[in-house]
């Protein structure tokens, strides 16, 4: 029961998901392919549906390694062919989610196929770490914003918690042989590296991140129309969560964690509330009302010299009010959230416990 448990709260953390049901509860239904696919009782990634699942998962991967994205690996690819658009990457939980479930059905009954696979996609993740650190969105690189450093969506968050555990042989990856644990490792101190490097500071002090980092010159940079170089509220969580999470942090890393909560704490807007609502010509849309006793928000996207909130549509200009942008956008995107609202309230004390600070 205990190793259960603990397998089940490995698997949250790699997943980035909360724990919503318990192990045994998940065992019991048919496996969908999301988030909940390695959160299941540990006896299940022994049985035949997890052995099925495995085999349609090695099928997915393409021949650099990797996997696509927005699709069920439950259906293997010939009864449901993938878009080329869709394939390597490592955006939506690709690549990563199937070598975690991999991983498990592998320490539940070792199968060649399933070895192979996942050595040959932690050889790709190896392999895809830019010169500077970091990851992007795809590879082989493709042309634009898809090679740059890619916190987005928490996928490089999502790398470096698979290669952390990986290297250390924790929870389900205690298989994988020496020397790929060894290179694990250090690509996990490289990217270490370049998440301190790409916090921004303004006039020496430290604030967030953007959601994604020119490759080269590390700065904050464009990504699809609506998503400009910024600081990042919802982004930024992942990262400073991760930071949280390494065991012995260095001066450097502690700084980075307290200027990002610093930063959380001064950037929260108060006082108002997200309104869905009915518009005359009968469509779905949002606005944001004054609310004295609404919800602690964030923007997704601020103001890299002011801190101010700012909203763009497909046409790029930024504007301050989400009023201005074209609805199709206000409603198809987030750009107020509540992420680091339990960052703050339980994450932030609980690590300054850990380390006996005040």
């Amino acid at each position: 029961m205990i190793r259960a448990l603990l397998v089940a709260l490995t698997a949250i953390t790699l997943a980035g998901v909360p724990l919503v049901r318990g192990s045994a509860a998940a065992a019991q239904t048919p496996a969908v392919w999301n988030g909940d696919i390695i959160t299941r009782d540990a006896d299940w990634y022994a049985s035949a549906e997890a052995g099925r699942i495995a085999d349609s998962v090695v099928r997915h991967q393409s021949p650099e390694g990797g996997w696509p994205k927005n699709t069920s690996l439950i259906v293997p690819p010939e009864a449901a062919p993938v878009s080329e658009n869709a394939k390597n990457t490592f955006d939506n939980q690709a690549t990563t989610l199937p070598m975690a479930f991999l991983a498990r059905v592998i320490e539940a009954h070792q199968r060649p196929g399933d070895r192979a696979a996942f050595d040959r996609g932690l050889d790709y993740i190896l392999e895809a770490q830019s010169a500077s650190g970091g990851w992007p969105q795809f590879y082989p690189l493709r042309e634009g914003y898809y090679s740059h450093i890619t916190f987005n969506d928490d996928a490089m968050v999502r790398i470096l918690t698979l290669l952390r555990a990986v290297a250390d042989g924790s929870g389900p990856y205690g298989f994988v042989d020496a020397e790929r644990r060894a290179r694990a490792g250090a690509a996990v101190t490289r990217g270490l590296e370049v998440i301190l490097a790409t916090q921004v500071r303004r006039d020496g002090v430290l604030t967030v991140w953007c959601a994604q980092h020119d490759e080269q010159t590390l700065q904050p940079a464009w990504a699809r129309a609506y998503e400009p170089p910024s600081l990042s509220g919802n982004e930024s969580v992942g990262i400073t969560r991760f930071l949280m999470s390494l065991p012995d942090p260095s001066p450097e890393v502690v700084a980075a964690i307290e200027g990002a909560l610093r930063w959380f704490e001064a950037s929260a807007i108060h006082g108002v509330r997200l309104d869905r609502f009915t518009a005359a010509d009968g469509s779905a849309d949002i606005r944001l009302l004054e609310d004295a006793a609404g919800p602690t928000l964030w923007a997704r996207f601020y103001e890299l010299e002011t801190d101010r909130p700012i909203f763009l549509g497909r046409d790029s200009v930024v504007r301050y009010s989400l009023a201005d942008i074209e609805q199709e956008r206000r409603n198809g995107y987030g750009y107020y959230g509540t992420w680091p609202e339990r960052l703050l309230r339980q994450d932030a004390p609980a690590w300054r416990g850990r380390l006996d600070r005040p």
